[in-house]
């Protein structure tokens, strides 16, 4: 969020953790996208804020950590002490989570694609309509092809990622027969170490497709841990999860910090990716 829009979205999530209970003198940015997440003291407690056209899916995420948290999935959960639901005020979605404090170091492959082995165990009982993985895609696809979505992105480069968006998401999406629920994006920056171990968090991407899209977005040592995964189609998933990155990466109204950056670097990443040798 640009910065006069941050300080609303900062003092919207204090203020109504404050009339709901919270004691929230204090509001620390953790992270700051489209959308944000605010640790609020002495309350303790992890505020997620976003734009209140995101409310549906600010409510579709609290959704799913509910009943997550219902079959004991490795997920990080709503805070008990404040109604679990979305809350709205001066235009902004706002909810509120348990926060963790974060230890150790990181979290070995075999360790990641355990607890990454649970939540898809978990999801399998869940019940609850989420996209496809193609959904996704197509919305990509829609921000690349039109010129005023994504005005800046260069005819070569729209060429390149069109071509490649549609390529990748018919040859992965034939086969239906494997798909169940997902996390989405249950990359690194997505898995908290806690005292209670790994737990998942950024529920919001939850969609349906084959558990190799979610190991896509893992380090690629962790595939080699998760029995029954198909590497060659990690590696495909892989190259469509950056396309998609990038795409979005070259929307107009695209608020990720440091977005020339990853303009290049999501480039990058696709053509390394597609030259990888398992995607021959």
């Amino acid at each position: 969020m640009e910065p006069g829009e941050l300080r609303r979205a900062v003092e919207a999530g204090r203020a109504t953790a404050s009339e709901l209970g919270l004691r929230a003198c204090d509001a620390t940015v953790i992270h700051n996208s489209d959308r944000v997440a605010l640790r609020l003291l002495p309350c303790d407690v992890l505020a997620r804020v976003a734009p209140a056209k995101q409310l549906a899916d600010s409510e579709f995420e609290a959704e799913i950590a509910r009943r997550l948290a219902a079959v004991d999935a490795p997920v990080a959960e709503l805070d008990a002490r404040v109604e679990p639901r979305v809350h709205s005020r001066a235009a902004f979605a706002i909810s509120y989570w348990t926060y963790y404090e974060p230890v150790g170091s990181g979290i070995a492959p075999a360790d990641y694609a355990d607890v990454l082995r649970r939540h898809h165990a978990a999801l399998r009982q869940t019940d609850i309509d989420a996209p496809r993985f193609t959904d996704r895609v197509a919305m990509a696809l829609r921000e690349v092809n039109d010129h005023e979505r994504s005005p800046e992105l260069p005819d070569s480069d729209r060429e390149f990622l069109s071509d490649t968006l549609s390529a990748l998401s018919a040859e992965i999406g034939t086969d239906e027969a494997g798909d169940q629920l997902l996390h989405g994006e249950p990359h690194p920056g997505n898995l908290l170490n806690t005292r209670r171990g790994p737990l998942f968090a950024d529920l919001a991407t939850c969609c349906r497709g084959p558990i190799e899209f979610d190991l896509a977005h893992a380090p690629e040592e962790v595939g080699e841990h998760y029995a029954g995964a198909d590497p060659a189609l990690i590696h495909r998933c892989r190259a469509l999860n950056w396309a998609m990155f990038s795409a979005w990466r070259w929307r107009r109204t695209d608020q990720m910090p440091d977005r020339s950056h990853w303009r290049a670097e999501g480039l990058n990443r696709l053509r390394t990716a597609l030259d990888h040798p398992g995607m021959t």
